[in-house]
């Protein structure tokens, strides 16, 4: 794809950038420009302090059928890596997983139980916000109710807004009050 295709698809997210220094105000208005953009469901960002292993989410739905995950305070994180290969895969600061279709997808991607029953979509992306090694964050967006194949210009995309909000993501998660 041409680089002014993705400045053109990427100018909603740069601005948000450029319009929220406050971390929490750009979150919440990350998250729907990042569905727009990607033409997707839901989008929830995790923000971890790896120390402690609490977490907090911020999340945006298109609709109020999509499940809303987000939580206010931070929280123990669970230990998903026992279930989630793709959670196990963040830890590890393996790269971004892109899922087409849960339905489909292989016992070493994800288990499709566990992604049922606490999430509900049907394709994701589980974009890790990692730095020096560490889990940071994980943004998620994805689709209900059908398969989507990814482009190449949509993992460009997530690429950028993941370098983006990491430094963000990284100093919330090791300033903020819990």
């Amino acid at each position: 794809m041409p680089s002014s295709n993705l400045s053109q698809l990427m100018a909603p997210l740069d601005a948000v950038f450029a319009s929220h220094a406050e971390p929490e105000a750009l979150f919440e208005a990350l998250l729907p420009a990042v569905c727009k953009v990607l033409q997707t469901d839901r989008c929830f960002l995790v923000i971890r302090q790896p120390s402690t292993r609490l977490s907090r989410v911020f999340c945006w739905q298109r609709s109020p059928q999509f499940p809303d995950l987000t939580t206010h305070r931070w929280q123990p994180e669970e230990p998903w890596e026992n279930d989630d290969p793709m959670f196990a895969a963040a830890l590890r600061a393996a790269p971004s997983i892109f899922v087409e279709d849960v339905e489909t997808a292989r016992a070493t991607v994800l288990n499709l139980e566990f992604e049922r029953v606490n999430f509900g979509h049907r394709a994701l992306i589980h974009a890790h916000i990692c730095q020096d090694g560490t889990l940071h964050g994980i943004l998620q967006p994805c689709i209900f109710g059908q398969p989507r194949i990814w482009s190449e210009t949509d993992r460009q995309i997530v690429a950028r807004v993941i370098e983006q909000v990491k430094p963000l993501v990284v100093q919330y998660g090791e300033t903020a009050s819990l």
